[in-house]
């Protein structure tokens, strides 16, 4: 059972992923003396987010393991192989009516800091916007903050648009926040780009 109160932010995290480009589980690829998984749990858990629900699915017997580990909520993606739009929309139906905003974050972002998601958390509370983006040198990264008013506009969304049509169908809800970091830019597909980053 998840046991929330009034206001809440959490974080969604998506780990229900086949790796197939990576060829290799990538959530629990080793990474800075960790987990490529870990790495985001930890970079969340620093930051003034209040609770974490990773979405599971491909590794779920072994990020169970991890979650129960960590004592963080989890779910099960039945869908995860529809893509990632049907992890983000299991993600929100299971966050509990109490929560306020949820990230979306990107299991294989280990790069993103915690002051990244206070200066989001931060943004959203003063400036009144619904959907929260990072920019770094005019390009938009993640993780992206939803107010939990587009609850049920998530859940309608067209899975050939992907989560990304709901802030253009919203612009005028959007604030892009300028950061420093390029870490929200980076993603991890291929062991050609794990290892670059790892040697």
């Amino acid at each position: 059972m998840i046991y929330s109160t009034m206001g809440e932010i959490w974080a969604v995290i998506l780990a229900a992923g086949e790796s197939k480009r990576m060829g290799y589980p990538k959530m629990l690829l080793p990474f800075h003396d960790s987990t490529m998984i870990e790495c985001v749990i930890a970079s969340v858990t620093k930051s003034n987010v209040n609770k974490i629900l990773i979405v599971l699915g491909a590794e779920k017997d072994t990020l169970t393991q991890l979650a129960d580990k960590l004592h963080i909520e989890y779910c099960l993606n039945e869908n995860y192989k529809e893509g990632m739009l049907s992890s983000v929309q299991c993600g929100f139906k299971n966050l509990p009516s109490a929560c306020k905003a949820s990230f979306v974050f990107q299991g294989d972002q280990p790069l993103i800091t915690f002051n990244t998601i206070d200066t989001l958390i931060n943004a959203y509370k003063s400036s009144g916007r619904g959907i929260i983006i990072p920019v770094y040198k005019n390009k938009r990264g993640h993780p992206i903050l939803i107010d939990m008013k587009y609850r049920s506009e998530i859940d309608k969304l067209s899975h050939t648009k992907g989560l990304r049509s709901l802030s253009y169908k919203f612009s005028y809800d959007v604030l892009e926040v300028e950061t420093d970091e390029s870490g929200i830019l980076r993603d991890f597909d291929t062991f050609e780009q794990y290892t670059k980053e790892i040697i």
